[in-house]
């Protein structure tokens, strides 16, 4: 059995697609029934699942505030400004000063995850069988590669637009305007939009990931028939 796993990996490595169906012909428990179709299909669905279930969660109010995976913190510069209004009674500013820049993620990924859903959409047979027996984060890795630049280009004005909706922009003037009055401190004027959109898309990346991996390693999390035939060919790597 161990034999004829390492021979059907090397296979997978070099073979082209009609060799690799008939790898997949041969392969126990019910491999023979899938089709090349069938095994992307298996993948867009396993992606499908993370957009559906983890980055829709970023969505709403909390999503990124209340979720310690991928709470957007203040940048470095402005980790003096938290402490230095902390030190002077403004602590519930510097709370809410965190807040808006969260709001405004929670805000942007809803309107971007369509550029997700076209990305799987485009998922290529080659794709998927790398993808499938890659590593445990070979489907997010995709994703990334497929969709960064479009979701930075996406979410950056979003972001700026909804720093005015959540009201973020007048809580960062007031909460920079008081920090730079305190006596002897350096100021600031930290571009914060670039810093969320940044963030918001690592979040994004790794509750994409979560999904993946929860779906690699728990028979119980592949909800469809085809999921489960298609992860077993994985499980039998």
């Amino acid at each position: 059995m161990i034999k004829r796993i390492l021979v059907l990996v090397i296979a997978i490595q070099f073979a082209g697609c009609s060799e690799l169906q008939k790898i997949v012909n041969n392969l126990p428990d019910g491999g023979g029934v899938l089709s090349q179709e069938q095994i992307g299909n298996g993948l867009r669905q396993a992606l499908d699942n993370g957009i559906k279930n983890q980055v829709s969660k970023l969505t709403s109010q909390n999503g990124f505030y209340k979720n310690e995976l991928v709470k957007i913190l203040l940048p470095q510069e402005l980790q003096a400004v938290d402490k230095g209004l902390r030190s002077i009674g403004l602590s519930n500013l510097a709370d809410e000063g965190i807040k808006v820049l969260n709001r405004a993620a929670e805000d942007a990924v809803k309107t971007a995850t369509p550029i997700f859903v076209n990305a799987v959409k485009e998922i290529s047979f080659n794709d998927a069988k790398n993808i499938l027996l890659g590593d445990q984060n070979a489907a997010t890795s995709y994703l990334k590669s497929k969709t960064s630049d479009n979701l930075f280009a996406s979410f950056s004005p979003v972001i700026d637009k909804s720093f005015s909706k959540v009201g973020a922009d007048k809580v960062w003037s007031n909460l920079i305007s008081r920090y730079n009055s305190i006596p002897f401190v350096s100021k600031v004027n930290p571009d914060l939009t670039q810093y969320v959109t940044e963030e918001a898309l690592k979040g994004v990346f790794t509750m994409i990931e979560v999904e993946e991996k929860g779906i690699r390693e728990k028979v119980g999390l592949r909800n469809t028939a085809l999921l489960k035939q298609v992860f077993a060919l994985q499980d039998n790597k």
